[in-house]
This record gives C-alpha cells, sequence and structure tokens, in this order.
C-alpha cells in the first residue's frame, strides 16, 4: 500500500508531465507525433528516488513507440520535474504503457459472454 507522501508526489508529477504534453513542449522525433498522450498514474517508490509515468497515446495507437521515445528523452522530463514540483531531489523517472484499458477491456468481454450473462441475470433468493 502507498503511503500518503507517496500519492501526493505522484499526482504533482503527474500534473507536470500532463502540463507539457498539454503546452506541447516535448518535440516528437521524426516521423512520430500522437495526436494527445494522457498521464494516467505515476507510482513513486517508498524513498521518493524511482518514479513510473503511466501512459497511453489517444487511441493506443503507437503505443510502444511513443513510450520508447518518452524514455529516450528522460533527461528533458526530468528537467521539467525539477522546475515545477517542489522536491528535495527529482525522481529517476522511467515510462511505461498503461495496460489497464485492455484489462477493463477484457473484463468487460467477460462480463457479456453468454454464459457469464446468464449466472449474472439469476434471480437473488431472498432471506424469508
Amino acid at each position: 500500500m502507498r503511503s500518503q507522501r507517496q500519492l501526493r508526489v505522484g499526482e504533482e508529477i503527474r500534473h507536470a508531465l500532463a502540463a507539457v504534453f498539454q503546452r506541447g513542449d516535448f518535440h516528437w522525433p521524426e516521423g512520430l507525433t500522437p495526436a494527445a498522450i494522457t498521464v494516467t498514474e505515476v507510482r513513486v517508490s517508498p524513498d521518493l528516488h524511482n518514479a513510473t509515468a503511466f501512459v497511453m497515446p489517444l487511441g493506443g495507437i503507437k503505443l510502444p513507440e511513443t513510450v520508447q521515445a518518452l524514455n529516450a528523452a528522460i533527461g528533458f522530463f526530468r528537467h521539467v520535474i525539477a522546475k515545477e514540483v517542489q522536491l528535495r531531489f527529482v525522481p529517476k523517472l522511467g515510462f511505461a504503457a498503461d495496460t489497464s484499458f485492455d484489462y477493463a477491456n477484457k473484463i468487460t468481454t467477460l462480463l457479456q459472454d453468454p454464459a457469464v450473462a446468464k449466472d449474472l441475470a439469476a434471480p437473488v433468493p431472498s432471506d424469508e
């Protein structure tokens, strides 16, 4: 379980990264310009020395290339975080693909399966 401080620092970093993408400060490599990047979560280690930002481009298009481009520009993002987030030290940053959307889609597909749907629609016995 993450501490309140980890959650707060992660959210501050997430806001700083989201602002970079919203303002268009990051210059993408040649041939790669995702429409929009969503920073869904930033997980910070208990000692606040490491942080992983989970990202998803709009529509999931070119996800591996996007994560690779972001990880290649870690220095730029650490510089932005150092300027915008007041911390004693800037955590080592890494970007990872957010797979929670795929997982949610898988669960939705399972729930819509006819074999599962009939069990969900069964009447609940009363406690009489």
